[in-house]
């Protein structure tokens, strides 16, 4: 230990010491720096960047050691060898070109601890073999248990420099660079103090140099060095600053506006347009500026609306949003502006805060919904419409069907029955379209709905196929209908939505098809999703249709045949209805057809299956000597014609008619009288049905009276009316036109069902 501090206390230049640490530092780190470089590139430009870095570390450490040598003194001349000085050169840069390839070979610290090894040995033994050749008047000897001591430590602080210092960032190349510069420094001054200078006469090494000579060489190399470094520090500096001015470009070419707050929320930067969409800001943002402050210049402005009597509440809660991880908020500023701020947190605790102007995205908002408002609007208008129409047009229509009818019950001559069979099929033209009208309405109001009821599928299918079973035979036409024996039984469904469906496209098809077949098959249908369903078929050789006429025949008021010399008739509500239901149903309506061809409609609905029902019990009512053979019967209806119907279609029963033209006479009738069935209309003067309803049954509530059956006799058939009047107190609901055996039924069933129940 005596000899190392003496070396270094006696024999060495500390001002040469401290120079040649210096430039240990700089090449080391600069190597250090070209291998972090050469991690981002590729081809010829990673291994560039690898041989400079070796070459660098290689030429600091030879520099590091021949300065460090200036610095002693022997005390007598010292020259230079030549090859031996070249050769310990060669060994510095071949052994941290081994280093600098193992460092990149894999990015783990094993092979980082193996470069450091590998860089020590090639230092120890360029510094040996540099030591012998020195040329001195005298042997030069070694003490070998300090030369073991130089080189353990200096492979130890080596090893911990690689292995554990060394990785990312720029502090810790800083530390690496210290790190072997302190094992480069203490394996050299260690060795120094392990040589032993025994006198004698100075052997001839061959060419040797001086030390003037060596210094002009070491001071080329620090140049070398140094100027490396300064480019590589230009080149990054250059590097950065182009980049941070692309940043800047890039961030001011933003359509949103930005600003970058530090961990304290000062203002570090901004581009141009968050200064644009905060007019208010532009003049006075400048960095450093807390959130605080800025939020402070606007509420002194007054634009905020939402702050407007709550200050110190809405700034408090604007603090509190920022420290969330994100959040996002519309904020409406003064002037009918809208900004959308959205800030996010960094990992370093700074927050990055985006105004985007939606100005327009909100007016354009409130203009679609003042135009939804208005389309629903017109909407409910046109559905209105229609349902006005209908009713206006089913009291006339009323009046036809009925009085043809009731025509028909009295002696006609051959040419008067097929006057008046046209005008029953007149009628009953008018009739569907007018039904199609409602279904539209109530589709479009969102008021139709599906019932759920046991019904027997067989009987409904062949019920819908006997309708028109009659006109195929009329036109020629073989008619089928086959029902798979799964398929005839009793299901859970709406029945009359069921029917309409099939009754639409059999009608179809038989109106279409001049020649062969048309047929209506029901099966079990394909599984959907795991649940069974029915599949209905339609089938004919009709005229058909091509692709292009498909695409739109589920539209409404779309026909096949659409021009001004069609031969078919029809509004083409028909299936744009037909495929609503069965969507509604959970099933599809879907079609296959070709031009001359045929075509088939494909009906799928799922399949619930139920029970049948126990078979209801018979009522009969039976005459007895107390029973009145008369039924008394009060009309309640405003319209002539109507009540003139139903006159002549009673008249065909033993009925007593007392008929009234208003609401209120109806119920000064049933104050004044007993009947035992009542048909009240919905739209009167004086007093309304549903209004005279509610006073006939207080008047019987408060005279103890029986409950009389009151059968809503109108032209009103949406599903709100048929509501609306039971909720009146009616008891069934009839819609005009209506058929005249179902108006005798029900006046002939219903008093005797009331009856029946009261008794029981």
């Amino acid at each position: 230990m005596d000899h190392i501090l003496y070396s270094i206390t006696t024999e060495h230049d500390v001002r040469w010491l401290v120079a040649a640490g210096l430039i240990c530092v700089l090449g080391m780190a600069t190597a250090l720096h070209l291998l972090a470089a050469a991690r981002q590139q590729a081809g010829t430009r990673r291994r560039f960047s690898i041989v400079l870095a070796a070459l660098i570390s290689g030429l600091a450490v030879f520099t590091t050691h021949f300065v460090a040598l200036h610095g002693y003194q022997p005390g007598q001349e010292i020259r230079y060898a030549v090859w031996p000085t070249v050769g310990s050169f060669a060994l510095a840069l071949g052994s941290f070109g081994l280093a600098a390839g193992a460092v990149m070979a894999q990015p783990t610290r094993l092979f980082r601890a193996l470069s450091g090894v590998v860089a020590l040995v090639g230092v120890a033994g360029m510094h040996f073999l540099g030591i012998s050749g020195l040329s001195l008047a005298g042997d030069i000897g070694w003490e070998p248990g300090i030369v073991a001591l130089a080189i353990g430590g200096g492979l130890v602080l080596a090893l911990l420099s690689g292995g554990v210092v060394y990785g990312p960032g720029l502090a810790r190349r800083l530390a690496t660079a210290l790190g072997g510069t302190l094992a480069v420094a203490f394996l050299h001054l260690t060795a120094m103090g392990a040589m032993v200078i025994a006198p004698g006469i100075e052997t001839d090494r061959g060419l040797t140099v001086s030390s003037g000579v060596m210094t002009g060489v070491i001071v080329a190399m620090v140049l070398a060095i140094a100027g490396v470094a300064a480019v590589i520090a230009w080149t990054t500096w250059a590097s950065q600053s182009g980049a941070l001015k692309r940043f800047r470009e890039a961030l001011d070419a933003m359509p949103d506006g930005m600003a970058f707050y530090d961990a304290e929320d000062r203002l570090v930067l901004w581009n141009h347009r968050y200064a644009e969409v905060n007019p208010e800001l532009s003049s006075t943002l400048k960095a450093g500026m807390t959130f605080r402050e800025i939020i402070q210049i606007g509420l002194d402005e007054d634009l905020y609306a939402d702050a407007r009597g709550r200050r110190a509440e809405w700034i408090q809660e604007r603090l509190d949003s920022r420290r969330a991880l994100t959040t996002t908020m519309e904020q409406r500023i003064a002037g009918d502006r809208w900004l959308r701020v959205s800030d996010r947190r960094t990992a370093a605790g700074g927050i990055v805060t985006v105004c985007t102007d939606i100005t327009d995205l909100k007016n354009d908002a409130r203009a679609l919904a003042e135009a939804r408002d208005v389309a629903q609007s017109a909407n409910s208008a046109k559905s209105q419409f229609l349902a006005n129409m209908s009713h206006e047009i089913r009291t006339p229509l009323n009046g036809v069907i009925g009085i043809a009818q009731a025509l028909a019950k009295t002696p006609l001559s051959a040419q008067q029955e097929e006057m008046l069979e046209l005008i029953q099929s007149s009628g009953r033209t008018l009739q569907v379209l007018l039904s199609d009208i409602l279904d539209l309405a109530r589709v479009e109001s969102g008021r139709l709905e599906l019932a759920s009821d046991a019904f027997h599928l067989g009987q409904a299918v062949r019920e819908a196929a006997q309708l028109y079973e009659t006109s195929a035979e009329a036109k020629g036409l073989q008619f089928f209908v086959e029902i798979a024996p799964e398929a005839d039984r009793w299901i859970i469904g709406d029945v009359v939505r069921v029917k309409q469906i099939l009754t639409n496209l059999v009608s179809n098809a038989v109106k279409f098809t001049a020649s062969g077949f048309v047929s209506l098959t029901a099966a079990a249908g394909p599984d959907r999703g795991g649940e069974p369903t029915l599949r209905f078929s339609i089938e004919d050789t009709g005229i058909g249709f091509d692709s292009d006429t498909r695409e739109r025949l589920f539209s409404r008021f779309e026909q096949a045949d659409g021009a001004i010399t069609r031969r078919f008739g029809g509004s083409g509500l028909g299936l744009a209805i037909s495929r609503q239901l069965a969507e509604m149903m959970g099933g599809d309506l879907d079609c296959e057809s070709e031009p001359s061809g045929g075509s088939a409609f494909i009906l799928t609905i799922p399949f619930m299956a139920a029970e049948a029902p126990a078979a209801a019990a018979c009522v009969v009512a039976l005459s007895t000597d107390d029973e009145p053979s008369t039924i008394r019967v009060l009309l309640a209806d405003d319209h002539p014609v109507n009540r003139k119907v139903v006159e002549m279609i009673l008249a065909q029963a033993n009925v007593e008619l007392t008929a009234v033209e208003n609401g209120a006479e109806a119920v000064q009738a049933c104050r004044e009288g007993d009947f035992d069935i009542i048909l009240m209309d919905m739209q009167m003067p004086v007093m309304d049905g549903l209004t005279a309803t509610r006073e006939i049954r207080l008047n019987e509530a408060a005279m103890g009276l029986a409950r009389t059956p009151i059968v809503m006799l109108t032209a009103n058939a949406l599903s709100e009316h048929i509501a609306s009047a039971e909720a009146a107190g009616a008891d069934r609901h009839l819609a005009k036109p209506f058929d005249a055996a179902e108006l005798l039924e029900l006046v002939a069933t219903l008093p005797h069902a009331a009856a029946a129940s009261l008794a029981a």
